[in-house]
């Protein structure tokens, strides 16, 4: 005679933390089935209460988090019905392990087990009927040691059958990971239990009770807006069915989903939403309204394949590249459904695809036009648009989008290369037309990035400008970042870490550039002075050539850019920055100049200098600028002029004309994109 471990079969048992009320849901469909037994299908008096049982000591606040109310933890839950009891039948079935009773119901008889396996221990009251029609009343206990230990078996007074169901000890890992909430709960079980909802004649009257009771119908009327048609399909055979369900917004479900049900229980669910192009949390119905779809899926063979501890399917998956003798595998089904539910939404779907075209087109003419040239090739690859996505998922499908794009040129490219003399001459200059026109798009998406990218640095440094709702400007610092990252130089960022394209195009082309090094620390000019300039920058002209023992060397020019807080104090101006900017000259001059290389250039003092000054016009600026014997701008928003002495061209401007000039330099590229330049 074989022996069997009933501690072994639940450490056997596998219950996931993510199913942890899986045992509660267990007793709730026994309670259901106990109900069906004796009503049969009359069951308009059939009614089950799931207590939910929390511990008695008190739970610090600080426990709750801020602005949240601690809630005591749960340590057991409490289901009573008032259905057929716990008679001789289902006691010898309950002691049965592996019971084939009920078993065309979808039971397994391993419920029991995954009580013990989430509990410490169960404890059942019940009533019945026997078979000579007396009322009896039975309690036990049921433990991983003891088993089932029976308390009380005796006759009572004619008393309504029905059970008590107690789950006690509530094991830690499973409690943490449980929802916390009484709603939360009830949501759960309603879910979980929703067929008995939907099949002919109904379901009980079911009731969690926390602090409040919540009726499972009144939340399933909550969450179902309407029942879909019922749809159906087969598979080599095998017929299969959904229960489609339109949820309203209010049910909080973020994504359509597909459950697959077994035994008239939801066994997983899956999200659906890039399995079927246009499907989407919201969708919208002929009238206007708003649903989001969730779908049922049930069959005999799900039943008939369901894992014992009802959380998955032994079937295979049947992914590509897995070979497969089933006749019918997970993806064979997860096909048919799909298919089924894309002809039962088609025209919520059509909508949707519409709106998602028409939000795409207007992101990318409005904000993003860097996609225009690949846009084609975008939709080509496929794309779905939900017209609520935010723009910053949007520009992440798009970008994701694109590279796949680049991906497929590159690797076209060299088989396009590999294909030189092997493919024939007419085949060969027709793939290297495709492959030529994608380089083509993909060069115009990044000339669009570029320029998009000056337009977002442009309105950041309009911002950085104005006054806060403080009426405080910001620091020379947060600008000087924006123009060129602080106390680094062109050996450390590379030519798209500066915007220096915003005060002059040509400082691009410089041979060595640093921002905010003393000049002791900056090769090319040799000198021992601690100060520093805000930027300083020397240039490698083509032409004059300076002869030198015998050698030819360019001469270097010189760039210094001083940078001054946004309409700041008169009171508070410190030293002269034109003072400034030509004492820099000088010390550079005098220290002699070298290349970035470290080559000495022979000592010049005709290197042509170039000073800006960027500050706001205050009176003491413009008295500054006068005493320079600079010329005001024609716009009136900058000084200019050249210093003999100094042999430097120096031009003061202000922060209105720097961000004017910088735009009026690039409206032509951003009216190109259709990006406002105003």
């Amino acid at each position: 005679m074989l022996r069997t471990s009933l501690a072994g079969r639940v450490r056997n048992t596998s219950l996931p933390k993510s199913h942890s009320l899986l045992p509660v849901h267990e007793a709730v469909v026994n309670a259901i089935q106990a109900i069906d037994q004796r009503c049969g299908d009359d069951i308009t008096d059939g009614a089950v209460t799931v207590r939910i049982v929390r511990s008695p000591q008190e739970v610090l606040e600080t426990d709750a988090g801020p602005g949240r109310t601690a809630l005591p933890p749960i340590v057991g839950f409490e289901i009573t019905d008032n259905g057929v009891g716990f008679n001789d039948e289902n006691l010898r079935s309950f002691e049965t392990l592996d019971s084939d009773h009920k078993s065309e119901l979808g039971c397994r008889g391993v419920g029991r087990l995954l009580w013990l396996k989430a509990f410490a221990r169960v404890e059942v009251t019940s009533q019945y009927v026997d078979a000579q029609g007396k009322t009896r009343s039975r309690e036990f206990e049921f433990t991983e040691t003891d088993e089932v230990r029976v308390l009380v078996d005796r006759d009572t007074e004619p008393v309504a059958s029905g059970t008590v169901v107690t789950l006690d000890g509530f094991k830690a890992a499973h409690q943490a990971a449980a929802p916390k909430t009484g709603e939360a709960i009830a949501r759960d079980i309603a879910e979980h239990c929703i067929w008995y909802f939907l099949r002919p004649g109904g379901a009980p009257t079911i009731t969690v009770v926390d602090d409040e009771a919540i009726s499972l119908q009144g939340l399933i009327d909550d969450l179902v807006d309407h029942t879909l048609t019922r749809s159906s399909f087969e598979v080599n055979g095998t017929r299969f069915e959904i229960v489609n369900l339109a949820l309203k917004p209010s049910a909080k479900v973020t994504a359509p989903r597909l459950n697959w049900c077994a035994a008239n229980r939801v066994v997983t669910e899956e999200t659906i939403t890039s399995r079927i192009p246009g499907l989407v949390a919201r969708m919208t119905d002929d009238a206007g309204g708003e649903f989001t779809y969730v779908g049922y899926l049930m069959s005999d063979l799900l039943d008939e394949h369901v894992r014992s501890d009802r959380t998955a399917f032994d079937l295979s998956e049947g992914t590509d590249g897995e070979v497969t003798f089933a006749e019918v595998t997970l993806q064979d089904i997860r096909d048919g459904a799909l298919a089924e539910i894309q002809k039962l939404l088609a025209e919520p779907l059509d909508r949707v695809r519409d709106a998602g075209r028409e939000r795409l087109n207007d992101f990318v003419s409005r904000t993003a036009p860097r996609y225009r040239p690949v846009l084609a090739r975008i939709e080509q690859l496929g794309i779905t648009v939900d017209p609520s996505m935010k723009n910053a998922e949007l520009e992440s499908l798009l970008h994701e989008k694109l590279q796949v794009i680049e991906r497929q040129a590159f690797e076209e490219g060299q088989k396009v290369a590999a294909g030189i003399g092997a493919l024939p001459l007419d085949e060969y200059e027709q793939r290297l037309s495709e492959y030529w026109a994608t380089v083509q798009d993909i060069n115009q998406s990044d000339l669009a990035a570029y320029v998009a990218r000056r337009k977002v640095t442009l309105d950041l440094l309009q911002k950085l400008i104005a006054a806060n709702e403080l009426g405080k400007y910001s620091r020379e610092d947060a600008i000087h970042s924006l123009l060129m990252p602080m106390r680094a130089d062109s050996n450390a960022v590379g030519p798209d870490g500066s915007n220096l394209w915003i005060i002059d195009e040509s400082l691009a082309f410089h041979d060595y550039l640093a921002s905010d090094i003393p000049l002791t620390s900056i090769p090319v000019t040799g000198s021992d002075s601690a100060t520093r300039p805000d930027l300083l920058a020397t240039r490698i002209l083509d032409a004059p050539f300076l002869a030198a023992e015998g050698t030819s060397v360019p001469l270097p020019s010189i760039v210094v850019v001083e940078l001054k807080r946004p309409m700041r104090n008169d009171a508070d101006e410190g030293e002269d920055p034109i003072g400034q900017t030509l004492s820099y000259v000088k010390r550079v001059r005098d220290g002699g100049i070298k290349t970035s290389t470290g080559r000495p250039i022979p000592k010049t003092v005709d290197a042509p200098a170039f000073c800006y000054v960027i500050a706001d016009l205050t009176a003491k600026m413009v008295a500054r600028c006068e005493l320079a014997n600079l010329q005001p701008t024609h716009d009136g928003m900058g000084y200019f002029g050249y210093n003999t002495a100094a042999k430097a061209y120096v031009e003061v401007m202000s922060y209105d004309r720097l961000l004017n000039s910088a735009t009026q330099r690039n409206r032509a590229f951003f009216d190109k994109l259709g990006l406002p330049s105003a």
